[in-house]
């Protein structure tokens, strides 16, 4: 059917098909009704006339065909209503459409047919229903200019036939479809995002404010937010950064000419954000010879050309954050708390029901008569133990399906995490980072991969403080049992599943528990 459809599309756009579908008037205007072949004014009359009545008997029986074409569903649908032949005929509908190929971390594509009028927010619902992923309002679709070594995330808001109209034809930009943990997190944790060096406000409250005065500063027209700091330039055409002293306001982007002054006569106007999206820089170093890799420019949205960009790049990663997220919020305010909001709203309008309260009850079915375990603890205690028994006995099948015995490979029987979404095995050091940095650089992104240097250990990858640190997980073996420790064997786990629940809970030697897995899709 939907090649049918790509068909008959197709062919709408050749003149020379044009009559298939509809008539050809006399003033070269189309007319509505049943597919007639252009009079040729060659026909004696009686032949046009009688061709004139042939088409008009063609459209009186279709019209007494579709008549007797029965309702399947009476009840539903009335006995007047086009609907039945609409379901039936649907490519003869003129639905706006268009097919936009979407890619994954892996540069794996999809090719999808999607509305005109489509938003991020609908792609991301749409590859998540598909994939059948959890919808934790983390799901992003990015917009990368390969040729010009940017990206940026698309607002959930944002129409994609808009983005993708200010694309130039022969250029290699994508669509990217991946988790960013860190889209809305500063509506969470503000004061992580805005270091107070770095913000000052029109009315503070002696200096200090909590997190909701914060946010409230930067949705409230009636407030002034600003944000100041060391930045380094880059003019097009020249290799050299300057350092200068930016100011950030509602009303644009400005540098000081003269040291830390912001006098108006000092500052000279750079960008303003109404036609224009923050990106940042996939390689500063490499592509623009930047003194760090924590870059980010300004691109006027009708431009596509490297000289109309705006190079900055910061000296850390969260002062890069500070100004991007800054520019996101006074480019579109209130619609991006909206945006932040809407998916928790509908989860409070329709609740769903409580598998653990309402569908699972304790059952004891050791004695010879079942019962329900009323008691909490004993039922904790009891679905610990079952855990673990599950766990030895899926140990057991492993090492027994195929697989070399315990004494021949201690590793070989605890291969169940290699099943788990956080675990990617071939991953180097390298590429756990820009995995990591690529879904966001909040606390709690972690994953576990296998060590480089060593082939019988793992290593954890974790984030924190906008930091990438990483903790080696040696093997302990004790009394012919194989364990796992992040602590030179004071800690033991059975296996890396125990490891990370455990850390998923409790901090232990890590600088904060682990909190958002990364994870990879097939498109």
């Amino acid at each position: 059917m939907s090649e049918a459809l790509e068909d008959v599309r197709a062919s709408r756009s050749l003149p020379e098909k044009g009559a298939v579908f509809r008539g050809a008037r006399g003033d070269g205007s189309a007319c509505s009704g049943p597919a007639i072949a252009p009079l040729s004014s060659s026909l004696p009359l009686p032949n046009r006339t009688a061709l004139l009545k042939a088409n008009r008997k063609s459209k009186e029986g279709e019209e007494t065909l579709a008549s007797h074409i029965p309702n399947p569903f009476p009840e539903l649908i009335p006995p007047d209503s086009s609907v039945i032949s609409e379901c039936l005929l649907p490519w003869t509908k003129s639905s706006a459409t268009q097919v936009i190929k979407v890619y994954n971390e892996d540069n794996t594509n999809r090719a999808i047919e999607v509305p005109c009028d489509i938003t991020a927010r609908d792609i991301c619902q749409l590859f998540i229903l598909k994939n059948h992923c959890v919808d934790d309002h983390n799901w992003t679709l990015f917009e990368q200019l390969s040729q010009l070594g940017i990206e940026r995330t698309i607002e959930d808001h944002e129409s994609v036939m808009e983005v993708q109209a200010s694309w130039d034809v022969d250029a290699d930009n994508r669509l990217y479809f991946r988790k960013n943990y860190a889209k809305y997190e500063f509506f969470k944790k503000p004061l992580d995002f805005f270091p107070d060096h770095m913000v000052s406000t029109s009315n503070e409250t002696n200096g200090i404010m909590n997190h909701s005065q914060l946010i409230q500063t930067f949705l409230s027209s009636s407030t002034c937010p600003e944000i100041h700091g060391y930045l380094h330039a880059k003019e097009f055409g020249r290799k050299c950064w300057k350092k200068f002293y930016f100011v950030l306001r509602r009303s644009g982007l400005y540098y000081s000419n003269k040291g830390m002054s912001k006098e108006p006569r000092h500052l000279q106007f750079i960008a303003e954000f109404s036609d224009s999206d923050v990106y940042t820089l996939l390689s500063a170093r490499k592509t623009q010879g930047a003194p760090t890799d924590y870059g980010f420019c300004i691109k006027p949205n009708k431009s596509s050309s490297p000289r109309d960009l705006k190079l900055l790049c910061a000296d850390e990663e969260h002062i890069r954050t500070c100004w991007v997220t800054a520019i996101r919020l006074f480019k579109y305010g209130m619609q991006l708390y909206q945006n932040f909001i809407q998916p928790h709203q509908k989860q409070r309008a329709s609740p769903m029901r409580s598998i653990s309260e309402n569908s699972l009850v304790a059952m004891d079915f050791s004695g010879h008569k079942s019962r329900v375990i009323e008691n909490p603890s004993e039922a904790l205690s009891v679905a610990v133990e079952e855990g673990l028994t599950w766990r030895r006995k899926s140990c057991h099948r492993l090492s027994c399906h195929g697989s070399p015995s315990a004494s021949q490979s201690p590793l070989s029987n605890l291969a169940i995490h290699r099943a788990q979404p956080w675990f990617h095995s071939k991953l180097s050091r390298d590429e756990a980072h820009r995995l990591i940095a690529e879904q966001g650089l909040i606390d709690g992104v972690f994953l576990l991969r296998d060590s480089q240097s060593n082939p019988k250990t793992f290593v954890l990858s974790l984030c924190h403080a906008q930091r990438i640190k990483h903790f080696q997980i040696l093997p302990v073996e004790d009394e012919g049992e194989l364990f796992f420790s992040l602590d030179d064997g004071h800690t033991r786990f059975s296996d890396l599943i125990q490891l990370v629940e455990f850390h998923q809970l409790n901090r232990g030697i890590l600088p904060c528990r682990l909190k958002h897995p990364c994870t990879r899709i097939a498109l």
